[in-house]
């Protein structure tokens, strides 16, 4: 079997900590390229970590290689403080990082969007997301899976009001979400860092995976 190399960004985010856990505990990866500025909690001797923020990615450009990169990049317009930084961190970054990928020829590209990411959508955040979907599918990756979760259940580690709320009052309610409401369905953070691996290491010709069908790929 074939050791791989995964590189992944957001490694501290609810999603990408889930992600860096599963993927240090995975003997398909031999080491694993986290770019982050805040050092991860999980220790390991897989991991390879460049101290780095985005705003400098180009410079460090050729440490972005290997075989499957995982973009767990996300922020909220309240914590990025505008919508001009909100912009950049869900989609130029993205964008830039899956253009310095497919330059050096990584073959495999796996991001996190949301439901409902529409780039001609009225709402500036599901537009942000459309557009960065956009930009990352025009470059020539092997593969390229977009994840569009639902509400994310998890402890984060920065408290978000609504998102908090929403959760106290959708997760309950779970089961009311079936037929065309099914994709709305909250779902695990853990359950989504299990999928974006697992796409990785199968044979599939779908691109865009919404929330329920990824909880149908996580059932075992």
């Amino acid at each position: 079997m074939q050791k791989k190399t995964a590189i992944l960004f957001g490694a501290t985010g609810l999603t990408g900590s889930h992600v860096l856990r599963k993927l240090t505990q995975d003997d398909r990866y031999e080491v694993i390229k986290v770019f982050t500025r805040t050092m991860p909690d999980i220790k390991s001797d897989k991991l390879l970590i460049i101290n780095t923020g985005l705003e400098d990615i180009e410079q460090y450009s050729e440490e972005i290689s290997g075989h499957d990169l995982f973009c767990c990049l996300g922020t909220t317009i309240k914590k990025a403080g505008t919508k001009e930084n909100f912009r950049k961190v869900d989609l130029e970054w993205p964008a830039i990082i899956s253009s310095i990928a497919s330059r050096n020829g990584i073959p495999n590209f796996l991001i996190i969007s949301s439901i409902g990411a529409d780039p001609d959508s009225s709402n500036f955040y599901l537009r942000t997301k459309g557009e960065a979907e956009k930009a990352v599918q025009q470059y020539g990756f092997k593969k390229i899976v977009i994840l569009r979760p639902s509400m994310l259940l998890g402890k984060r580690k920065e408290f978000r009001l609504l998102e908090e709320t929403g959760k106290v009052l959708m997760n309950p309610l779970k089961f009311l979400f079936r037929g065309k409401l099914k994709k709305y369905r909250p779902i695990e953070a853990e359950r989504v860092a299990k999928a974006m691996i697992k796409f990785a290491n199968i044979t599939t010709s779908k691109s865009i995976f919404e929330s329920h069908e990824i909880e149908l790929y996580t059932k075992n």
